[in-house]
Parts: structure tokens; sequence; C-alpha cells
């Protein structure tokens, strides 16, 4: 449904869901792994930093790729004020359940395409909130211990088990997984042909 223009596709990514989300609307593409430190202090607003960051990603690879499409994607969760990217131990990981627990959150997810040859880019964005249940210390422990939070931005991928903490989610589920492949479908297909 897309018309790519006989270009290569690339998704700069490390993350199988996003390569299991882009498979529904792409068949065929590379992947490779961006070499882009995601730098979530900066001073910026949430939507403006995942943009950044997705664009970095992209950033990284392009001179890999002649005549390609990169595509990239970074999401993160903000609560309170306060930005959660993916944690650094799973010390870290309980402690950012622990704090999302019985409280509301907003899900950001940036994306990129860039075109390797033009130089040209689409750059967008998606938010989702989510609430959480009141999760007890025995829930998040097992949480932790028995599935893999230190991928996931704010420590939990609705995917898995922790579904079971989720009282009400308001958009998009796909961005909580962390690439909101409706919003990115209708996009490019709508905006590819002015990054030829």
């Amino acid at each position: 449904m897309i018309n790519w223009y006989g270009k290569e596709i690339v998704l700069a990514s490390k993350s199988e869901r996003r390569k299991r989300l882009l498979k529904i609307i792409v068949n065929e593409f590379t992947i490779t792994r961006p070499n882009y430190l995601e730098q979530n202090h900066e001073q910026l607003a949430p939507e403006r930093l995942v943009q950044n960051h997705a664009q970095g990603k992209a950033l990284s690879v392009v001179g890999n790729f002649k005549n390609a499409w990169i595509i990239s994607a970074d999401t993160i969760v903000v609560a309170e004020n306060q930005i959660l990217g993916k944690p650094n131990s799973y010390d870290e990981a309980f402690c950012m359940l622990k704090f999302l627990s019985g409280k509301k959150h907003d899900v950001y997810t940036g994306y990129c395409v860039l075109n390797s040859d033009t130089g040209k880019f689409i750059l967008d964005y998606e938010k989702t909130t989510v609430r959480f249940r009141h999760l007890n210390d025995d829930l998040i422990k097992f949480y932790v211990d028995n599935y893999t939070p230190l991928d996931k931005a704010g420590s939990y991928g609705i995917q898995d088990f922790s579904a079971v903490f989720i009282e009400k989610i308001e958009g998009c589920y796909f961005n909580v997984v962390g690439f909101p492949i409706p919003r990115f479908f209708h996009t490019v297909k709508k905006e590819l042909h002015k990054c030829l």
C-alpha cells in the first residue's frame, strides 16, 4: 500500500517488537543496529525528545546505506514530569514500576523515515496515556525476576505479563509496545513522496 519507490528499507533498531510491528506493513527490510546514545536528561518537551532520538538513530547509520529509507524510533514514559527511559538495573526497574503503581503516565514514541540519498525525512510522534493499577511489591518483584524490564522504557512491556498492571489505556496500543504502526502507516503513505 505504501509506494517505497524501489528503495531499500532499513530498520535502525535492535528491538524485536519494532521488527514484528514493521512486518505488518513491510514485507522485506534490512535490520541494522543504530550507534546512538539516548540522552533523556536534555531539557526538551517529551515529543521533541523522542523525535530527536529517532532522528539521531537514523543519522547514525545513514552513511552505511545508499538509496534507502532508514526507519527509526524511540520511546519514553513520562510520569509526574519525570522521563523514564530504560532502567540500568533490576533494582531501578523495581523502583520505576513502584513509582508508576496506581498512576497515570504518558508513553511517547517518536519515529523518523530518512531518505539516505537526499537527506530529506519525515519526523513525527504518537502519545498514549496509560493508567496502572496499584501494584504490590510481590507482583513487581515477580515481573522483574521473570521478564525482561531492562530493554523497555518504563521497565514494562504491555504485550507481556505486565498487561495485568493496566487499568486503562487511552490512545494507540501499538505505541505503548514501541511503534505506533497505524499513525506511521498513514503519515508515510501521505508524506513519503516529499522526501524524494
